[in-house]
């Protein structure tokens, strides 16, 4: 069925489902905390993708298992930090930052001068997202901003260790044993934080979408259209993620963007189309995405 689906489609749609999946969690979030939310997302996407990949563990390494640990605890990680910033900042806001970590990634990968000075204007897209030249010091969200950052950081980590993990591991299987280990780690945290609340009806219904919106369904489609679109490509789309995610928080959640922050919005868009876009091989692989 999906053979017949432009590769480009593809990835746009999972686009779409990852930032809107994004935007259900900023609703989330206030109800669950951001421990509580992380849990929901990474135990019922971790039951869903087992379901469906059923990976090998018998035979494995202990370098396999070394690598896959390795790349649970960073997811876990980088959850953490991203939902936590969903409760200080604007989804948009928020993506876009943490977009920087990846951008920074493929940067250093390729150590080109004309990277360097994409990355110089995400930063000052950034700045500009932000609100640090035009929001009073006392109501700039430094903390909502430094969780995003942090975020970006595991994403870049995480973004290197599913490369491991995918030559390691076949198809989907280490990306379910990471999910699995990661929920199992996180889970313990969520119950204690958010209690009984997590079993709530309320609670479940918006952790299953997110777990559908921003796990399953946008890795199942990047993981396809890779098979049959170039890096470059690739990366040009991946660059619209914090316009969507923008999008996604004016539809869902009535977040409206200032001019200047639009404007950072695009400043770091431009420079992922640079960067990603023109690199000859891609760093991001087709299980993890920002957000």
């Amino acid at each position: 069925m999906t053979s017949r689906v432009p590769a480009p489609l593809l990835v746009l749609t999972a686009i779409v489902s990852v930032q809107f999946g994004g935007a259900l969690a900023a609703t989330l979030v206030p109800r669950v905390g951001a421990a509580g939310s992380v849990a929901l997302r990474l135990v019922l996407a971790a039951a869903v993708l087992l379901a469906v990949a059923r990976p090998r563990l018998r035979g494995r390494s202990r370098a396999d298992w070394l690598t896959v640990c390795a790349f649970a605890l960073v997811l876990g990680l980088m959850n953490l930090a991203f939902y936590s910033s969903l409760a200080r900042l604007p989804l948009g806001v928020a993506v876009t930052i943490e977009f920087v970590g990846p951008l920074v990634l493929a940067t250093v990968l390729s150590r080109r001068l004309r990277d360097l000075v994409a990355v110089a204007g995400a930063a000052v897209g950034v700045v500009l997202i932000s609100g640090a030249l035009t929001v009073p010091g006392d109501e700039l969200q430094v903390t909502g901003g430094l969780l995003a950052l942090t975020a970006g950081a595991y994403c870049a980590a995480a973004i290197l260790l599913s490369a491991r993990t995918g030559t390691r591991f076949a198809q989907l299987d280490g990306l379910a044993i990471a999910m699995a280990i990661a929920a199992l780690v996180v889970a313990p945290l969520g119950l204690a934080t958010a209690g009984s609340a997590l079993l709530s009806w309320d609670a479940l219904w918006r952790g299953a979408g997110i777990a559908l919106l921003s796990s399953v369904l946008p890795y199942s489609l990047e993981l396809i259209a890779l098979r049959r679109l170039s890096a470059q490509v690739f990366g040009v789309l991946l660059s619209l993620e914090p316009a969507v995610a923008a999008l996604a928080g004016l539809v869902v959640l009535g977040q409206r963007l200032t001019r200047p922050q639009l404007v950072g919005l695009a400043c770091v868009m431009a420079a992922s189309a640079l960067v990603l876009g023109t690199r000859e091989r891609s760093p991001v692989p087709s299980d993890v995405s920002p957000g």
